[in-house]
């Protein structure tokens, strides 16, 4: 897909302005735009006829639609996102609301939720716009983990702090997992969990991984060496012991004893590597707090706009987002600064706090 100034380059003088204009007039009232009223704001003195051939160019590159026959125009998504990258002129964030979101700071230095709630409540009444606070990702001890299957590719992890806190992470699981098999991670896990942070469950995981990896090498050590069996992608999550025909030689009940401790190890390796790799996809999943906004937790909102900005520690690493969902003719020139102003007094904030 070109880019906003190569698609902006084609367009000539008139073209633009015509582009611009209908996008300003979508904005601002929600109607179409027709040809008439952008004859009367048009800088150079050209008809209807002029401007209405203008329009249907437009609309054969997809920057314009028509909702109705022989209605005015309005911009299509890819027509916003052409204004949005290459036209719009951002004003700066007023006196007004600078004050009313420097006001969340609060009188409770380490009251950390309470700082982004008024954030989320001061976003929302400043832009009318359901606002979006994405917290900052924790690393505190768990008490509780569990999973939550929301289609085939996407699930939803909610941890539940020792401190009371509860957060929820949005993450693609690992190709071939079941309902029934996060269920069975998440029990796992918060057995386990008590105390530790994510991070030291991860490191916990790797030591369980380790030692069944090495309780397999040592009983099959004397399977592989007597050529009874040999091993396939080694030390690869994917690895098999393939027993050949000939281990029907051994004795049959130390073979049996040996090969079933060795499937049981392998099932319940197997098991734990998916766990690891779910706690790695947990610490990586999108920190998903909504304060104020829509019931829509996933953003897929049809129709609509999100405005979101990052915000940063005092090592400028990432640490979560603040943003506001609203219909696509959002006063982005307005919001823009807004938003990215409210990240900056976030981050300013939570480094205070520590």
């Amino acid at each position: 897909m070109q880019d906003a100034g190569s698609i902006l380059s084609e367009l000539n003088d008139r073209s633009r302005e015509v582009f611009r204009r209908v996008v300003e007039g979508y904005l601002e009232s929600g109607d179409p735009v027709g040809s008439r009223t952008l004859t009367r704001s048009m800088t150079e003195k050209v008809s209807a006829a002029t401007v209405r051939n203008v329009m249907q160019d437009l609309e054969y590159m997809g920057l314009l639609g028509s909702p109705h026959v022989s209605a005015g125009r309005i911009p299509t998504q890819m027509g916003l996102r052409l204004f949005v990258d290459g036209l719009l002129e951002v004003a700066p964030v007023t006196d007004e609301d600078r004050e009313a979101l420097d006001a969340t700071r609060g009188t409770n230095e380490h009251d950390v939720t309470g700082l982004l709630d008024r954030v989320g409540a001061a976003l929302s009444s400043i832009t009318r716009g359901a606002s979006v606070v994405l917290a900052p990702k924790r690393e505190a001890a768990i008490r509780h983990i569990e999973f939550v299957s929301l289609s085939s590719d996407r699930a939803l992890v909610v941890l539940v702090f020792a401190d009371g806190n509860v957060e929820n992470r949005v993450f693609t699981p690992p190709p071939g997992q079941t309902p029934s098999s996060l269920r069975e991670a998440a029990n796992f896990l918060s057995a386990i969990a008590q105390g530790h942070t994510l991070s030291e469950l991860r490191g916990r995981m790797r030591s369980e991984i380790a030692r069944r990896r090495q309780e397999i090498d040592l009983l099959a050590r004397d399977l592989v060496e007597s050529g009874f069996a040999t091993w396939e992608n080694e030390g690869e999550p994917h690895e098999r012991l393939i027993v050949r025909g000939q281990s029907n030689l051994l004795s049959p009940p130390a073979a049996a004893d040996e090969l079933d401790r060795i499937r049981s190890l392998f099932d319940d390796l197997e098991r734990k590597r998916d766990i690891a790799e779910f706690l790695e996809l947990t610490e990586e999943g999108a920190g998903v707090r909504i304060f104020i906004g829509s019931e829509n937790k996933l953003f897929s909102l049809t129709g609509s706009s999100l405005v979101v900005s990052p915000y940063m520690n005092a090592e400028r690493r990432v640490i979560g987002a603040v943003g506001v969902i609203g219909p696509t003719r959002l006063n982005y020139g307005r919001i823009v600064p807004i938003v990215d102003y409210t990240a900056q007094l976030v981050g300013r904030l939570l480094n205070e706090r520590g």
